[in-house]
């Protein structure tokens, strides 16, 4: 009996150490399998992923902002021209007016009819006056037109004024993009650089990361404009990411597509949300050669299929255009230009 209320509490310290070793047995493995460094590194690949997409988003606003001031420099220099012949056509009409004028005045100085009995030759006279009256409604008809003409500058001149106050806005807006786009990239670069050797080769590999059985080898271009755009993207290989660039000596992601696309003679939009509806758009498991692949519910990123699995793109600063899986991030559309 005291043998057996002996062995009661020691079961019972058995099992409670038992337990206290079995916790911090799991506590121990947990530590062992993920070591005290590996969040916070993780934490900053994640942040320096969250940086550059949201970079590349800036980017894409900011080659949206620069694409829309180019129009309207375009469009101003156009109405600035248009508002010159204009002026010109007026100081012409009123120079013709001020001539009739002048005329008129100098052959009212009379009375009509005692003009005519002092006349030498009243049909010289009648002659005349028929003409003068005729110039009267040439004059009248000339009036009319400044008046119109003048009505027609003045409109232009205010659309002008309204042309160059969206061209500030927009020079504002691409200022305002373009610093966002440095703070990231700079706040990416300094994450970067603060993490191990190994860690930076590692979050490289993870960016070029994806599936390449999405799809088949790809066959041919679709058309003649797509091979001559895939040779132009191959001899890009090697060129550096240069944010807002397209080409020849630096590009970002949609200033590679679109270069590309140019030396084939297509004009292709600067952003790549624009250059989803290019073309055509076709399942991904239909891609050709030269075909548009568009990354991210907004579009922010694009590259161009190359067959095998794989896209040609601009990455992002400090890796150069290269090949990569097609299936490196979500893939959102693919356009056939």
């Amino acid at each position: 009996m005291g043998s057996h209320r002996r062995t009661a509490p020691s079961s019972a310290s058995e099992r409670s150490t038992a337990l206290a070793l079995g916790l911090l047995s799991a506590a121990a493995t947990a530590l062992g399998a993920v070591p005290a460094t590996a969040a916070p590194q993780e934490d900053s690949r994640a942040e320096v992923d969250r940086l550059y997409r949201e970079a590349e988003k800036a980017t894409e606003a900011y080659n949206a902002a620069d694409e829309r001031a180019d129009a309207l420099r375009r469009e101003i220099a156009d109405a600035q021209d248009a508002i010159a012949r204009k002026q010109q056509r007026v100081n012409t009409m009123r120079e013709t007016l001020g001539s009739l004028a002048g005329s008129q005045y100098r052959s009212g100085g009379l009375d009509p009819a005692l003009s005519l009995l002092l006349s030498e030759d009243p049909e010289d006279y009648l002659r005349k006056a028929s003409v003068l009256d005729r110039l009267g409604v040439h004059q009248t008809a000339e009036l009319r037109k400044l008046r119109g003409t003048l009505r027609s500058l003045s409109q232009d001149r205010a659309e002008a004024g309204k042309r160059l106050g969206a061209l500030e806005r927009s020079r504002k807006a691409a200022a305002t993009h373009k610093r966002t786009v440095e703070h990231k990239l700079a706040e990416a670069r300094r994450l970067l650089g603060s993490l191990p050797a190994g860690e930076r080769a590692a979050w490289d590999r993870a960016s070029r990361s994806g599936r390449t059985d999405l799809l088949g080898p790809g066959g041919a271009p679709a058309s003649g404009r797509a091979a001559a755009a895939v040779a132009a993207a191959r001899s890009a290989l090697g060129k550096p990411y240069v944010w807002g660039a397209n080409g020849p000596s630096g590009f970002d992601c949609s200033g590679l597509t679109q270069w590309a696309y140019a030396q084939a003679g297509v004009a292709l939009p600067r952003t790549s949300q624009a250059q989803r509806y290019a073309g055509r758009q076709v399942p991904l498991s239909e891609a050709r050669p030269g075909d548009l692949v568009l990354y991210r519910s907004d579009a922010s990123h694009v590259g161009m299929y190359m067959g095998n699995g794989q896209v040609i793109h601009a990455p992002y600063p400090g890796a150069p255009v290269r090949y990569d899986p097609v299936g490196m991030m979500p893939v959102s559309s693919v356009t056939r230009v």
